[in-house]
């Protein structure tokens, strides 16, 4: 049985206004990430996929404040830690996160080799400035990354290689849990293959242990992870493995992502392309009921009014709906 390197059980989260109102981006959010595994998290702007990478780092400053749940990792709850240990022994060796807007990350005014040594002379003082060199050129050039970058400043770099050097710091020390959040959104479509195929060498060389990879185009994660989970209005509503994901939707939302996209992939590919109606509900005051209602166009009358639990569709597959399987097939069949 594959090691578990993230355990993530019944997490909550919220982000407290100025106005002290409670906005409750993350609520109730389990998952499991096992070692060599990648994991894809997809939903539009807005449902809280960015705001569950920072809470998985257990580092919560304001305005983003933590509620329930454990974060385990590799065995250690880090919610049960204190900021500065989860700083100092958690992030860059045991988890580590590429934002998103990662090319604005790095220091214009340091080398690139500084800021390395920034981030492993934190972890490990022992090493001096050739030793942290040497450490970094080897990765560089493991990576397919010349050498040279680390004598340059962030303003020499192309938008594609500052990413890409972003990841290649963010890794540096092999954590055991990465997550990349929209790591390959502002490129070209060549920077975004270089991003991925880098992403994808990371795990095979063993650098890191396992990954969640965030973004709002679902088809995409079908390259790069291994399973899929949709998130809407701060909740998970659908996981199973990437090719359930792409060709099998179960959830109304994470069939409308679908649907709204072009897929190049067979089977999909000539799929009519339709919009979601409507926004995301306010997270101040979520619904009642399902928090997709007011979008659904299968919506029942006991959708406004009763929440939706999860519904167990096969091994490691799972959706968040009043509906059965056979219901949504038959609505699915007969649909517009």
């Amino acid at each position: 049985m594959a090691k578990i390197m993230l355990d993530v059980k019944n997490l909550k989260t919220k982000y407290v206004t100025r106005f002290h109102e409670d906005v409750y981006a993350v609520d109730d959010v389990s998952l499991t990430l096992e070692e060599g595994k990648s994991l894809g998290i997809a939903g539009e702007s807005g449902c809280g996929k960015s705001t569950l990478a920072l809470s998985l780092m257990g580092y919560y400053f304001a305005p983003l404040h933590y509620i329930s749940g454990s974060i385990v990792i590799d065995g250690v709850d880090v919610t049960k830690m204190k900021p500065d240990d989860v700083r100092k022994k958690m992030l860059g060796t045991e988890i580590a996160y590429i934002p998103q807007a990662a090319m604005n990350a790095l220091n214009p005014t340091q080398k690139i080799i500084k800021f390395l040594w920034d981030v492993i002379h934190t972890h490990d003082k022992s090493l001096s400035k050739t030793d942290v060199k040497n450490m970094a050129r080897e990765r560089f050039e493991a990576l397919g990354l010349p050498a040279e970058v680390l004598d340059k400043y962030a303003v020499e770099l192309s938008g594609g290689m500052k990413q890409r050097t972003v990841i290649a710091v963010s890794t540096i020390l092999n954590p055991k849990v990465l997550i990349a959040d929209e790591p390959s959104s502002a490129l070209d479509v060549t920077s975004q293959k270089m991003v991925i195929k880098m992403m994808k060498e990371l795990m095979e060389k063993g650098f890191i242990k396992s990954m969640i990879f965030i973004t709002h185009e679902l088809p995409l994660l079908y390259n790069v992870t291994d399973d899929i989970m949709v998130m809407y209005a701060g909740q998970i509503v659908e996981k199973g493995s990437a090719s359930e994901m792409v060709f099998d939707p179960k959830h109304p939302y994470a069939k409308g992502l679908m649907e709204s996209i072009i897929v190049p992939e067979a089977g999909v590919r000539n799929t009519k392309l339709t919009a979601i109606p409507g926004t995301p509900p306010n997270l101040k005051h979520p619904p009642e009921g399902c928090r997709f209602a007011d979008r659904c166009r299968y919506v029942k009358p006991e959708c406004r009014v009763v929440k939706p639990s999860m519904v167990d569709a096969g091994p490691g597959r799972y959706y968040r709906c009043l509906l059965s399987v056979d219901e949504l097939k038959e609505v699915y069949g007969h649909g517009e």
